[in-house]
């Protein structure tokens, strides 16, 4: 499970290979023990949960690198190793 960002405390993943569960790409983010699932395409949260001003701050950070968190979405999933994305800043 790469680490491909981290910004004001939360951590954002990609899982390789995981296109079972959820059938839509979506990144993993911990903040503080707290864990969230969220849809690439639309920012929806598809499991978990952070704290309101953490998710406002990493669902804007997905609409911004939206493209690349897809791109980095098709590497994870056929077990390649997905490239770092800029912090939100």
């Amino acid at each position: 499970m790469p680490s491909i960002s981290m910004f004001y405390g939360i951590i954002v993943y990609l899982y390789f290979k995981d296109d079972k569960q959820h059938h839509v790409p979506h990144i993993h983010a911990k903040f503080q023990g707290e864990e969230v699932v969220v849809s690439i395409p639309d920012g929806e949260v598809l499991e978990g949960s952070l704290p309101n001003p953490k998710m406002k701050l990493l669902q804007a950070w997905i609409e911004i690198h939206q493209d690349e968190l897809v791109a980095d979405w098709e590497l994870a999933v056929s077990g390649q190793q997905p490239y770092k994305i800029d912090p939100l800043r």
